[in-house]
């Protein structure tokens, strides 16, 4: 499993979450059709670019719920003071791909930021 963990500024375009998504899978040598789910945080859940790329990419969008949220943040590469006020989290979109991509699950590399949007990669443990 391949999950892309999206992390955003408020009212971002479909556009510039699915650029991030783009530049991110391009970052590891990966193709859009690697992904099986895109993921995101609580405080994301009505975010609807978020939404709109889930559809556009034919790909469930899971929302992460605060407990699993921060127990992944412990494997996070990054560190946002702003992610981390809000979301209580050194990176929304790292720790949630890693809450989807599940145990064991490990990051591809530290998340991209392009303009609003945030994106991490993360792998399951099985595939690992």
């Amino acid at each position: 499993m391949m999950v892309a963990g999206i992390g955003s500024r408020k009212g971002v375009s479909v556009e510039d979450v699915l650029a991030a998504i783009e530049t991110a899978l391009e970052a590891h040598g990966l193709a859009m059709t690697a992904l099986s789910s895109l993921a995101t945080a609580m405080l994301k859940k009505d975010e609807q670019a978020i939404a709109a790329a889930g559809r556009t990419l034919n790909l469930p969008v899971i929302v992460v719920d605060e407990a699993a949220l921060k127990a992944a943040s412990t494997k996070a590469l990054s560190n946002s003071s702003l992610s981390q006020d809000l979301a209580g989290t050194p990176s929304v979109s790292e720790a949630s791909a890693l809450a989807v991509a599940g145990e064991g699950a490990r990051l591809l590399g530290p998340r991209i930021v392009l303009g609003p949007v945030t994106c991490a990669i993360a792998i399951s443990g099985d595939a690992a």
